[in-house]
């Protein structure tokens, strides 16, 4: 079949590698239904398209007939039984079928409904209803149980039970942020299959905060003034091409995809140089982030959230808003994913894609001939999505530059999660950011997967260290440093962790590929490194969120290694993912690899982040290193229009 074009006009020949129509989740679920695995209790936490290998991809020619496979993962909520299928949706077959081992696999995602299911469950207790009488609540109707993910912990009582646990917060009415009136010391944990609180733990009540955390317009006082309007206007269109899945713009080209899990991933990343097209990434998404909180506290100390493996990341999207969320000449792109029953939905405007200026790229004033100066001012290009879960809101911005780096970075914002103690008394493991309001200590360590193919994929890693040399007769006065360099070149070499005295970055080298110099082309993956996780080795969540422990892990690609926590991180005991693909005897050098490049803040909330939160930012870049033979921003003509003047 083929797809609309997104302006309308012709149709688009389908590729290898096009995000999931509704058409093609449709024949899934109707393939399933057929071979008799669908019953009235089965829900559809993931529908995944079954990514084809690098060869297919390559040998694509546009009209080439093309076979897509779906990956669906499913549940049955009368029995909490997980499976996964392969379904091919072009012949309309089913491929393959089998149970999900919880002891080894894990359990599926959250699926939404498991939202208000938690929430009745709860407030139907009696132990957590008489819990809130004691705390002098007995009007409930306004009260939120959270709905948050178990983790494991290896509880006799949870073993074969889909959990769920809950704190509970409270508003003064429906619009009002809960988060500002947590309920302490009390947390339920939900069977989502009995449908019963199987455990209450009630550490003793504590004062529910009164003060209000409303940050909305009418409840902040007038608006300041003094600011004029800003207006970013492109009259004759934005630079960039979009032809079904693939964009254009400047140099790059890449295709845009997006998923229930992942959300945003990006295709085929490559930059023309000359009369060559150069691969540079063959696949990039953000594939998990972990979220544990500090506290010791037994109401508390099993907090940490897999957003991504756990809640399906990307189903959480947001609608983009022109003027909030993206500004400029933006074009915006739907993305299809399937509900909880998998049914197609659409989330209209996911992905928000436009040009901006990204200040000054290069300049020179001569002073040999009476400063004489030529400039450039750089432009970037922005593909970015923004997901809410619960309290937090996280924006994901992909930056293509003129000069042949990229950049990413992840904006943390919405409201911190609370709980509450007598006023003043504090903690050693939050802030006091309201009376008697404390936000926990947490982290939000982000893991983003890059399948790198510098100038093709046979590629290897090398880690730099800039390293002082000794004083000597070589380096008499001291002054002198140099660099080091590290290839990665066995499974057991893969887990780095960054050093910011030494400046350490990752090189990621085609040797089969030389610059002008002789050189392997490369490029450099540049860290912005901040703490690792700090949950103590042996941890459940050390175990479940064992990526998070480095900075760099390099692994050799294989279709199975998809996620660095595994397929199905809730529930999971640990261990999956990196750590077992680490395990020595792989060769990393000349093949096909995988950067696992965790980051991200350690969060001490500050006053200043009540009740809303600005952006906490956090990235990392990488930067053309010899790929170019020289500044492959050279070509870029001199401003005109009138805004820059000599």
């Amino acid at each position: 079949m083929t797809r609309p074009h997104p302006d309308g006009t012709a149709p688009t020949p389908p590729h290898p590698l096009d995000p999931l129509s509704a058409d093609e989740i449709g024949t899934a679920r109707e393939v399933l239904d057929r071979a008799g695995r669908i019953s009235t209790t089965t829900r559809f936490p993931l529908v995944l398209l079954d990514e084809p290998d690098r060869h297919t991809v390559a040998s694509h020619r546009p009209g080439d007939p093309v076979a897509r496979r779906l990956r669906v993962t499913m549940l049955d909520t009368a029995t909490g039984t997980g499976s996964e299928a392969l379904v091919d949706v072009t012949a309309g077959l089913l491929l393959s079928h089998r149970e999900l081992d919880p002891a080894h696999d894990g359990r599926p995602p959250v699926l939404f409904e498991e939202y208000e299911t938690c929430d009745a469950i709860v407030k139907a207790d009696p132990g957590w209803r008489k819990a809130m009488a004691e705390r002098g609540i007995t009007d409930t109707a306004l009260a939120v149980a959270a709905p948050l993910a178990a983790g494991n912990f290896g509880i006799e009582d949870e073993s074969g039970r889909r959990m769920l646990r809950s704190l509970t917060f409270l508003r003064c009415d429906e619009s009002d942020n809960p988060f500002a009136h947590p309920v302490a010391g009390l947390v339920a944990d939900v069977d989502l299959t009995e449908h019963r609180v199987v455990r209450l733990v009630d550490t003793g009540a504590v004062p529910v905060p009164a003060e209000c955390g409303r940050y909305e317009a009418e409840f902040t006082g007038p608006p300041r003034t003094g600011l004029r309007p800003l207006e970013i206007t492109q009259p004759e269109g934005p630079s960039f091409r979009l032809d079904g899945s693939l964009l254009t713009w400047q140099n790059w080209s890449f295709r845009i995809d997006f998923n229930s899990r992942e959300g945003l991933v990006l295709h085929s990343v490559t930059h023309r140089d000359g009369d060559r097209e150069r691969p540079v990434l063959d696949r990039v998404s953000l594939a998990e982030m972990a979220v544990p909180y500090a506290e010791p506290d037994p109401a508390r100390n099993w907090v940490c959230y897999l957003d991504v493996g756990e809640y399906a990341l990307g189903r959480n999207a947001n609608a983009l808003r022109l003027g909030c969320d993206c500004l400029g000449e933006i074009r915006y792109l739907d993305a299809v994913v399937p509900d909880d029953h998998g049914r197609p939905v659409t989330l209209p405007d996911a992905i928000c894609i436009h040009e901006e200026d990204d200040g000054l790229l290069w300049k020179h004033s001569n002073m040999f001939d009476g400063f004489s100066a030529e400039s450039r001012r750089s432009r970037r290009l922005v593909v970015s999505w923004i997901a809410t879960l619960g309290n937090y809101d996280y924006a994901f911005y992909w930056y293509f530059h003129q000069d042949g780096a990229i950049r990413f970075e992840a904006k943390a914002t919405g409201l911190l999660q609370t709980t509450a103690a007598t006023p003043g008394d504090g903690s050693a493991h939050a802030t006091e950011v309201a009376p008697g309001l404390l936000a926990p200590f947490h982290q939000h360590l982000f893991c983003v997967r890059l399948d790198p193919a510098v100038d093709g994929p046979a590629n290897t890693v090398e880690e730099i260290d800039v390293v002082p040399l000794p004083p000597g007769p070589d380096n008499p006065n001291g002054n002198a440093f140099t660099t080091r360099t590290t290839a990665l070149t066995d499974s057991a070499d893969g887990g780095r962790t960054a050093d910011t005295h030494r400046g350490r970055r990752w090189r990621v080298t085609n040797p089969g590929s030389r610059n002008r110099m002789g050189e392997p082309v490369s490029y450099t993956l540049v860290p912005s490194p901040g703490p690792l996780l700090q949950a103590r080795a042996g941890s459940s969540v050390a175990r479940r969120a064992g990526y998070a422990t480095k900075h760099l892990w390099v692994t050799r690609r294989r279709p199975e290694r998809r996620y660095p926590d595994g397929d199905y991180p809730n529930q999971h005991p640990g261990g999956a993912g990196v750590p077992e693909w680490t395990a020595p005897g792989e060769s990393l050098e000349r093949t096909e690899l995988t950067l696992w490049h965790t980051f991200g803040p350690t969060h001490l909330p500050r006053l200043e982040e009540w009740p809303v939160m600005p952006v906490d930012v956090s990235g990392f870049a990488l930067v053309p290193t010899g790929f170019f033979d020289r500044n492959p921003a050279l070509d870029l003509p001199r401003e005109s229009g009138g805004h820059c003047h000599a």
